[in-house]
């Protein structure tokens, strides 16, 4: 079974439609999303995609309640549950997903797992612990690490490749971030003027 892993989309609907013309190309049957959705526009494009997904929340995943009744509407195929990890079975594999890098090695270690996916960091890598695949498939966004990707993984092997986007955009943060400075405007006061 080939399964598509994607994480940190970030609202980069662009990446998102060179990532979902990339499985078209292979026989995807289920996407695993590692968080960082950002908002119901993006569940939108999952649930809809004609590809099953199953998704874990982030730490930006914005309108929670908004998401979940795009998961449970008519026709999705999108499923979230609750926390920032979950354990699915596909293609006779257990896989422990998280959006946190803090709990794939302990995971991977628990002899527990055939593989653990994780996201966050958005620094794309592959590595084997014991005879448990360890992969984070970098960031969909382009906007942290500067490259777009995902991965496909085979669960007939427990193996994975990493995808770069051809094409992709940055959406990149660090205008607005500078903009703030030069006004003296700061994140997390609560001063007027500044938020």
């Amino acid at each position: 079974m080939k399964i598509a892993v994607i994480s940190d989309i970030h609202e980069n609907f662009h990446n998102l439609v060179l990532c979902f013309n990339k499985i078209e190309e292979q026989p995807v049957e289920h996407i695993l999303c590692l968080g960082d959705l950002m908002n119901n526009g993006v569940a939108k494009m999952l649930a809809y995609c004609g590809t099953p997904v199953t998704a874990v929340w982030g730490n930006n995943d914005g309108d929670r309640v908004a998401i979940t009744k795009t998961a449970l509407g008519e026709g999705s195929q999108l499923s979230v549950g609750f926390t920032t990890y979950d354990i699915v079975k596909l293609g006779g594999r257990r896989l422990f997903l998280t959006h946190y890098p803090m709990l794939a090695k302990p995971m991977a270690k628990s002899g527990e797992f055939d593989a653990v996916f994780y996201g966050h960091n958005h620094k794309k890598s592959i590595e084997k612990i014991n005879d448990c695949l360890v992969m984070n498939p970098g960031e969909i966004s382009a906007h942290k690490i500067g490259i777009a990707s995902f991965a496909f993984y085979d669960t007939d092997d427990n193996s994975a490749e990493i995808v770069l986007l051809d094409d992709q955009v940055s959406v990149k943060t660090d205008l607005a971030v500078e903009y703030r400075k030069k006004l003296g405007i700061r994140l997390g006061t609560s001063k007027s003027h500044q938020y």
